[in-house]
């Protein structure tokens, strides 16, 4: 009795591990396909923040200097990410396709940094199914979408803000999005971004994993927008 137990078990193991490869060979094949997603998430970083934090750590490569320099950027794009209910594609193409110099330049007044722009290509523009130029006038026309509340536009000072105040801010300003689209997120101190979950045709929509992985800090800190 005790070895028919036995192999029971080790039968039913050997069922759930198929299970899982099946499902993780199903998972596998829609990443590896562009334009098989479920919505976008428009992800607006405090670029202040991004300076501090990158003059904490001493860096000063280009792309830094390109976003950190005399210009007073307040939020820009970090980038505009096709995801799945759960968990998201990247890299879909490998090599992916060159993107044009001239779309990249057409660009730097919304992300400010040419090596952004190309990883943000390489990472989520080829899963997005859309050609290089579509897929940022795709980014352009979520950003258009979406309104800056007036307080932060020109923030001049150091302004601490709870993330629901935030976000409260973002929906009074932009109406149709609900607090179930919308997450901030942050480091040990500063606000990170604003994340704002879009369907394919650019409408807002709740996201709950989106939302679950926002930030726990009660209050975050702005940094104030540099050389304004």
């Amino acid at each position: 009795m005790p070895r028919l137990v036995t192999i029971s078990r080790f039968l039913i193991s050997i069922a759930f591990v198929l299970t899982g490869a099946v499902g993780a060979s199903a998972q596998d094949r829609r990443q590896n396909a562009p334009g098989e997603f479920d919505f976008y998430v428009l992800s607006l970083s405090w670029s202040p923040s991004f300076c501090e934090a990158a003059s904490e750590r001493g860096n000063n490569g280009r792309g830094t200097q390109a976003q950190c320099g005399g210009r007073p950027y307040s939020f820009v794009v970090h980038g505009l990410w096709p995801q799945y209910e759960r968990g998201f594609p990247e890299y879909c193409q490998r090599p992916s396709p060159r993107l044009a110099r001239n779309i990249m330049t057409s660009m730097l007044d919304l992300m400010p940094a040419p090596g952004l722009i190309y990883n943000e290509w390489d990472k989520h523009g080829t899963c997005s199914g859309l050609g290089e130029r579509a897929y940022f006038e795709a980014i352009r026309k979520a950003r258009a979408a979406v309104k800056i509340p007036e307080e932060f536009l020109q923030l001049s000072e150091p302004k601490t803000v709870a993330p629901d105040e935030l976000e409260a801010a973002f929906i009074k300003a932009n109406p149709g999005l609900s607090n179930s689209a919308i997450s901030v997120t942050c480091d040990s101190k500063r606000l990170s971004e604003v994340r704002i979950c879009l369907s394919k045709d650019l409408q807002f929509r709740s996201c709950e994993e989106i939302d679950r992985r926002a930030c726990r800090r009660d209050q975050v800190l702005m940094p104030p927008v540099r050389g304004g």
